[in-house]
């Protein structure tokens, strides 16, 4: 029988399938108020939205803005640009904006430039201590970071309407949450107020707050990633090989093999580059684009961007971005991961819940979440990765000996019945969790496939790992329950990991 183009992307792919099927607790801490501790689980990266889908400017298109990063120009129609350079923009639309820039109110050039690299300029947000909206699980993630001195700081708006700005700082190894008062006049102090935030800001980097703090260094924003190849690859889903440089194999499947590539010498991605062996006959160019048009755009801050495809000819290519550190599993077997204190390995499971979160809110379901399949990049931001192509999941599963396949991630009723749901993805969240706190070992490990259904269904469930905390073990035991129906849904599973304090 051909073996069909949707056959092929569903095993070289760890697909996802259509489903038909925060508790955000801002309370703002005024300077001497010790009453509740410190959360500790975040999202990482807050420059990048959850969804990316561009605010456009409120004038028509004729906004002021500023760039907070420089930028090299990709491709033809781009334009190059350097930190704090002035533009007008004057076609916001989709991610990348066409804009003017301006020296002394006069266009020196004009060109498309990713919209998330500027800034209104006559806002807080050009500020580089300003983070916007950010909760204060996000901001304990971001100032605690080791390389962070005493005194690191930030601005950022509550997620709370009602609490509005607040000035976070890193105290004695703490994230201590200073709420601005003030509408017209702003103070943290009722003694002292200011005229404008910045001239708040400006003031404490020089005095301690309240005795308790100096602020000494704002805390690093990280650059935006890209979220396209170019400005042209947005429509042109479809890319010449050509412009790509394999440099480096970095793992393999049954499927396909990955790569380290370069695109047009300018910028390192990933490529799973498809096997010959998994042909079989003629495949489908147009089912294919479909499907990975629809995967583009699932964009969010904890899953894997995909770019682009290449397949005039075979072995097609799949490219998407680059993680630095490889797979979660291989990094929690390593050095750092070995290292890691539960706190760092509660905001890995966060990072985690926070992508499925958004696919089970686009109904998406994963299908193969494990740690293999979550990659690991610069300050530890994790992402979920082989989400694959929804709609192309036909096969039917049944258990076997064959170690290539992901049964002990699978719920019971995925391994009896082949049922995948958000609530399937919960249960092999719980293994997850698991391979997380016991820093990459092998679920079950005494329990050969054949014999896990029977195990599972008779109430066996994995014992706490070791130095795994009983609140942390419980959450794992709520996803692993018989109906499906009670397990946690992902957000409730970020609400209880953001709860969790020892």
């Amino acid at each position: 029988m051909p073996f069909s183009f949707r056959d092929c992307c569903r095993k070289c792919t760890n697909c996802c399938s259509r489903s038909k099927d925060d508790k955000n607790d801002d309370l703002e801490l005024q300077p001497n108020d010790e009453s509740r501790s410190e959360p500790r689980y975040v999202c990482e990266n807050p420059a990048m939205p959850a969804r990316s889908l561009p605010p456009s400017p409120t004038d028509e298109g004729l906004g002021i803005y500023k760039a907070l990063w420089s930028f090299k120009a990709q491709s033809e129609g781009e334009m190059s640009f350097m930190e704090k350079d002035v533009f007008r923009v004057t076609q916001p639309s989709g991610e990348w904006w066409k804009a003017e820039k301006l020296v002394d109110g006069a266009v020196v050039a004009s060109g498309f430039v990713p919209y998330n690299y500027l800034v209104e300029g006559d806002t807080l947000d050009i500020q580089s201590w300003y983070f916007g909206k950010l909760n204060r699980f996000e901001t304990q993630t971001l100032l605690l970071r080791t390389e962070n001195p005493e005194g690191t700081f930030l601005v950022r708006r509550s997620d709370k309407e009602e609490v509005g700005y607040v000035l976070s700082v890193k105290v004695d190894g703490q994230a201590k949450h200073f709420k601005i008062h003030g509408e017209e006049k702003f103070c943290v102090e009722e003694s002292r107020t200011f005229p404008t935030v910045e001239a708040l800001v400006k003031h404490y980097r020089s005095h301690s707050i309240s005795t308790i703090c100096k602020l000494t260094e704002p805390c690093a924003r990280r650059k935006p990633e890209q979220q396209n190849l170019s400005h042209v690859s947005v429509d042109e889903w479809e890319v010449p090989k050509s412009e790509f440089v394999l440099k480096q194999r970095l793992g393999t499947g049954n499927f396909a093999e990955v790569y380290l590539a370069q695109w047009n010498g300018k910028m390192n991605v990933a490529i799973k580059v498809l096997k010959e062996n998994v042909y079989h006959g003629t495949l489908d160019h147009r089912e294919f684009l479909l499907e990975t048009q629809m995967l583009k755009k699932l964009r969010h801050r904890h899953l894997i961007t995909l770019f682009a495809v290449c397949t005039e000819s075979t072995p097609f290519y799949i490219i998407t971005e680059l993680m630095e550190k490889g797979n979660l599993l291989g990094f929690l077997r390593g050095p750092e991961g070995k290292t890691m204190d539960t706190d760092s390995l509660t905001d890995i499971a966060f990072q985690v819940a926070d992508g499925m979160a958004y696919l089970e809110s686009e109904n998406v379901v994963h299908r193969d979440l494990a740690a293999r399949n979550i990659l690991v990049g610069e300050g530890n931001i994790c992402k979920v990765a082989d989400f694959g192509l929804a709609r192309v999941l036909k096969e039917p599963f049944y258990v076997s000996d064959d170690k290539t396949k992901p049964y002990k991630w699978c719920a019971p009723e995925a391994l009896s019945h082949g049922r995948f749901s958000s609530k399937s993805d919960v249960w092999s969240f719980g293994i997850l969790l698991y391979e997380i706190f016991s820093r990459g070992a092998i679920p079950y490990p005494t329990v050969g496939n054949n014999e896990l259904f029977d195990r599972i269904n008779s109430g066996y469930r994995m014992p706490r790992p070791g130095k795994c905390p009983s609140p942390i073990y419980d959450i794992m035991k709520n996803c692993w329950s018989d109906v499906p129906a009670d397990r946690p849904n992902f957000e409730e599973l970020k609400s209880l990991l953001q709860a969790y304090d020892e």
